[in-house]
């Protein structure tokens, strides 16, 4: 997000960061194995997922203007079988103090539902912190942060609490981070899943309230994204097959005259 000059700063007010003071040598866990499992397991998530629709609901507020971003779009399949969005309630946006940029458009899509895989493991520094319930679900808490910046890509970092039993991420805390480009800035946000098909944990709900401190002021934001309607995709299709034509058969016409 990129913010409008303003004469007069908003008062700074920040989500609170979890902090475990407990050593993975205090609980005596493997701590390079869960954390393979837990990759594994995330990359299947992903996968499944990748063959679900939903919808996804944004809502974003400027806690001191009341300038607000809305935004509903269903993650649907063409008849082809190529996933893309639809957008079903778009109003104009009334946002006074900040400007939507493309990087805020991908953490709303990749990091904010954010799924760590075997294949994103090397990209990340991971941090065995402690063991923590959420919702009395006991979950491994790891501290998650990019080992450094590519350019165009966007990262998490943050804080996930993976189930001990499922090992899927049941939740995450942190923010969006890459190559800051000129002044912009991103809120912290807390993502929570739940166990739709018995099997998996889908994002289903992450909220923000921070401020962003911009260069010449700060800005609180609130903002609330759902995931709702999870449903399995399902195609069926029907290929036909001629019979091979025999060219030896076919009457020759005769030539022109």
């Amino acid at each position: 997000m990129r913010v409008f000059v303003l004469s007069a700063a908003v008062a700074a007010l920040c989500l609170p960061v979890c902090i475990a003071a407990t050593t993975a040598a205090a609980d005596d866990v493997n701590v390079p194995e869960i954390i393979r499992k837990f990759a594994a397991k995330e990359a299947e998530f992903q996968a499944a997922r990748n063959n679900y629709t939903y919808r996804q609901t944004v809502a974003m507020s400027e806690v001191d203007t009341g300038g607000k971003w809305d935004l509903i779009e269903d993650i649907i399949f063409t008849p082809e079988g190529k996933r893309i969005s639809k957008v079903v309630y778009a109003p104009v946006q009334s946002l006074k103090q900040i400007i939507l940029t493309p990087d805020d458009e991908r953490d709303l899509r990749d990091v904010q539902p954010f799924v760590l895989t075997t294949s994103e493991i090397p990209n990340y520094d991971i941090t065995y912190i402690s063991r923590e319930k959420v919702d009395e679900v006991s979950c491994f808490l790891f501290n998650v942060k990019p080992k450094k910046l590519a350019k165009d890509k966007r990262y998490f970092e943050g804080q996930i609490w993976v189930d001990d039993r499922d090992l899927q991420i049941v939740k995450t805390f942190g923010k969006g981070v890459g190559i800051r480009k000129g002044d912009d800035a991103f809120p912290r946000f807390e993502t929570y899943r739940e166990q739709i098909d018995g099997k998996y944990w889908f994002p289903t709900y992450t909220r923000a309230d921070d401020t962003l401190h911009f260069k010449t002021s700060s800005v609180r934001i609130r903002m609330v994204v759902k995931y709702q309607d999870y449903k399995t995709y399902e195609c069926s299709s029907t290929i036909k097959y001629c019979d091979v034509v025999d060219d030896s058969k076919m009457d020759t016409p005769p030539p022109p005259t």
